[in-house]
């Protein structure tokens, strides 16, 4: 609507976006995933059974996908597929075609050899799908430490890389922990970017794909109920947990470099933290989610030593994988402070730890009393009992509404 000659003029437009409509181009050619470190732990618990659920879900179509693993042990396929085979609920049928899908090539992650092998195998792939050359699609997830990402990619671009030019496309997937500090994150990313554009490279953290996780961005700002709550004037306080009813069993050479704070805290807590501290993003993009995910990082005031706890666990030392003097810690409890107008004086509390008596992920908001609670003499066990008979009082009166109408 505007104003031309002292007129008002409606124009009807069919969309008030700002920008163009995305367009969804189809991809043509297979698709390859191909899992670096393999036959290590984090392939086992979560990059394969990831991979098998998109695929009983129709993500991952067999006549167009194949699944490569790549590490240094010396197995045969077979040996992959036993390792990963997971009990569970779904139908073995299922199980057994998906494994199918899985092929393994042994090398080393800094010489030629190997990648000239897998480069090799993916290619007869791609021939046996007939795709048209360089048309294909190729997926490297690297389910392994960091230090060895810039010669692993190094390594994929000298050997492994698709024909980008003829309509494929190569991309690298990397896991947390992305460094150890500033310093070396910062090293890291530059030694990668040297090798791939920005649009090649997923920085991932898998703790985001937890049905908890993914579900807070529709409790806050899906909810009137929650919406107005969600602030300094309500909640007294918040507590990130995460706990672990097992050690180190084995990785301990890995987990020991790192400890629980950069291993668990400073990544998965954390974006577990911005999704609950951050204001409402303009959009779901992925670059106005960050935007705000930053803010609230900026916003967090300098940690006071009097509010860290670090322990370690009975045990921790017998890992063969351990150094017999470490110190590191498997316990920690971090309290955060956000310094803004929806934070300021309610403390985030983030605790984390390895071989303790339950396991158990939650996000605890802790709201503040009510003015003159009437319930606060009770103890907290009669106060349980009358909450449940209102529960149940309230269930009944809604079921009878519903045979009433």
């Amino acid at each position: 609507m505007g104003s031309g000659g002292g007129q008002w003029i409606v124009e009807k437009r069919s969309s008030f976006r700002s920008e163009p409509l995305e367009v969804n181009v189809s991809e043509t050619g297979c698709l390859s995933i191909v899992v670096l470190g393999a036959s290590g732990d984090l392939a086992k618990k979560k990059t394969f059974p990831a991979l098998f659920n998109l695929y009983r879900q129709g993500f991952l179509q067999s006549n167009e996908v194949h699944i490569f693993g790549y590490a240094r042990t010396k197995i045969s396929d077979d040996d992959l597929r036993n390792r990963i085979r997971r009990k569970g609920s779904a139908k073995s049928e299922e199980v057994s075609e998906f494994l199918q899908l899985i092929k393994y090539v042994s090398g080393s992650y800094d010489t030629e050899g190997g990648f000239r092998m897998l480069d090799k195998e993916i290619s007869l792939h791609e021939e046996f799908r007939n795709s048209t050359e360089g048309s294909s699609r190729r997926l490297f997830y690297l389910a392994l430490p960091p230090s060895v990402y810039p010669v692993v990619c190094r390594m994929i671009k000298l050997c492994c890389m698709n024909k980008s030019h003829l309509g494929g496309w190569t991309r690298i997937v990397v896991e947390k922990p992305f460094g150890k500090d500033l310093d070396s994150a910062e090293k890291l990313s530059n030694q990668i970017g040297e090798l791939f554009e920005e649009p090649q490279l997923y920085r991932i953290d898998h703790y985001l794909g937890k049905e908890l996780v993914q579900n807070l961005l529709v409790l806050r700002f899906a909810n009137r109920f929650f919406l107005p709550l969600w602030n300094r004037d309500n909640i007294d306080n918040v507590q990130i947990v995460f706990r672990e009813d097992f050690g180190t069993e084995g990785r301990g050479g890995y987990f020991d470099e790192y400890g629980i704070i950069r291993d668990i805290i400073q990544n998965h807590l954390l974006q577990v933290l911005c999704l609950v501290a951050m204001e409402k993003p303009v959009s779901l993009k992925p670059e106005h989610i960050r935007d705000e995910k930053v803010k609230v990082l900026q916003s967090v005031m300098p940690i006071k030593d009097e509010e860290v706890v670090l322990g370690q666990y009975n045990g921790y030392r017998d890992d063969p994988t351990v150094p017999d003097h470490s110190n590191t810690p498997t316990f920690a409890t971090v309290v955060l402070r956000i310094h803004n107008e929806r934070w300021e004086g309610v403390p985030f509390i983030l605790k984390a730890g390895k071989a303790l008596n339950s396991r158990k992920a939650e996000i605890r908001i802790q709201f503040k009393d009510v003015p003159g609670d009437i319930f606060r003499c009770m103890d907290i066990k009669t106060c349980k009992i009358l909450m449940d008979c209102i529960l149940q009082v309230s269930i009944l009166i809604w079921v009878c509404r519903i045979f009433i109408s």
